[in-house]
């Protein structure tokens, strides 16, 4: 829509409403402000959802994989064997063995449920950048050394260089009952992995190791598989499931996921909806400041009618305005909602600090920091949305405009 440079003129002189004009200009100034702030919402919102979700993903398939093979006894048998055929498998791009239990830590006088981990030498190596405190290559086959999530040592009180007591309760038979395997190890490595569940319960360990404390043999209980693309490892390992199908069963990072995933996904598309309604809201918001504009400026219109204006030129007039209004509140809530995200969690500590409420507990959200990835054809589609609902909220005001009768206006002037 190209403007005249008297269309252009009128327009610029209507978005800047004169002294006797307050109300006309105040109605726009919150038009302005309601787009800004909605527009602003949403994308805060969404990149803070698509954030969580992306930083869940990362971190769960970071350290579990994007599937696991796991036998149903639990022991998974000749899994060099199995290990091969994974990694020959299409679209696979990495697979390690590797040992999960649930067992006891006990230090002090305090005891605590964990999760025993026994991983490959290069998977440990791997967690070295998630390390507070100590490193990771103490961890040595033979060595009773271990490393443990940053909460769960806090919850025991250990420090590196403590020796924590690891019990087994699936001990040695003796004709005395089961007797509960104890043994101690020095902590030599704490680390922060950034979901609160794992950095609660997680001890980590060489498989070798695992295997002694477990008397397991040469056993292990899973296999973990990275695959190329992780949204596509249903169909990746598809040919590998039917293959072990006798064996073992193989659960990619949704299903162990599900609920968890699933209840993000409905949270996502209720807010979007939600904040939609903002934007819709704002929307109207223009439609009654361009209202009252027309209805103060009839008889400025009627006299530009009379003058030789055309109806298409006053459709363009207010057409123009409402858009530049909507424009204007768009890329501002843009750049707002940008702006919260770069400072995102500065706020949250600091509206922590003002209220005493705990905005973001790790042990309901799972993460230990607020995160967020702006997705850019995200913010292009609230983009578009918010200027298109504010172009069709012209339409009528503009309509109205356009058809007014300077006969009937200007009759009893």
């Amino acid at each position: 829509m190209i403007l005249s440079p008297f269309e252009w003129t009128i327009a610029k002189r209507y978005m800047l409403p004169g002294r006797g004009e307050a109300v006309i200009a105040l109605v726009a100034g919150i038009s302005i402000g309601v787009v800004m702030l909605s527009v602003a919402m949403l994308v805060i919102v969404m990149s803070v959802m698509n954030g969580f979700r992306a930083e869940l993903t990362d971190r769960i398939t970071g350290l579990n994989g994007h599937a696991v093979i796991q036998g149903y006894d639990g022991r998974l048998a000749n899994w060099q064997d199995v290990l091969a055929d994974v990694q020959a498998t299409d679209g696979v791009t990495s697979a390690s063995p590797f040992i999960e239990q649930p067992l006891l830590a006990s230090f002090n006088g305090r005891a605590e449920a964990i999760l025993m981990r026994g991983s490959a030498q290069e998977d440990i190596a791997d967690l070295q950048d998630k390390v507070l405190i100590g490193s990771m290559a103490t961890l040595a086959v033979g060595e009773r050394k271990v490393a443990m999530g940053s909460r769960l040592a806090s919850n025991l009180g250990l420090r590196i260089g403590d020796t924590v007591t690891i019990i087994n309760p699936q001990g040695r038979t003796t004709p005395f009952g089961t007797v509960p395997r104890q043994i101690g190890y020095e902590v030599t490595a704490i680390f922060e992995l950034g979901v609160y569940d794992f950095d609660e319960r997680f001890v980590v360990m060489p498989i070798p190791n695992a295997q002694t404390l477990l008397l397991s043999g040469d056993n292990i209980g899973m296999i973990e598989v990275q695959t190329e693309d992780p949204d596509r490892v249903d169909e990746i390992l598809r040919p590998l499931g039917q293959q072990l199908s006798d064996r073992a069963l193989i659960t990619d990072w949704r299903s162990m996921n599900a609920a968890l995933f699933e209840a993000l996904q409905v949270e996502r598309v209720a807010m979007a909806f939600a904040l939609g309604i903002i934007v819709l809201v704002a929307a109207f918001n223009i439609l009654s400041s361009l209202v009252m504009l027309v209805r103060s400026k009839t008889r400025d219109i009627a006299i530009m009618r009379t003058m030789g204006a055309r109806r298409q030129s006053l459709l363009k007039i207010f057409v123009t305005t409402g858009s530049v209004i909507g424009a204007i509140g768009t890329f501002a809530g843009i750049a707002l909602g940008l702006i919260v995200l770069f400072f995102r969690q500065s706020i949250a500590n600091g509206i922590q600090r003002l209220t005493g409420a705990e905005l973001w507990d790790p042990s309901v959200r799972f993460l230990t920091e607020l995160p967020s990835r702006t997705d850019p054809f995200e913010v292009l589609a609230i983009a578009g949305m918010a200027m298109g609902l504010s172009f069709l909220a012209t339409l009528y005001p503009a309509y109205r405009a356009a058809n007014t009768d300077p006969v009937e206006v200007l009759r009893y002037e």
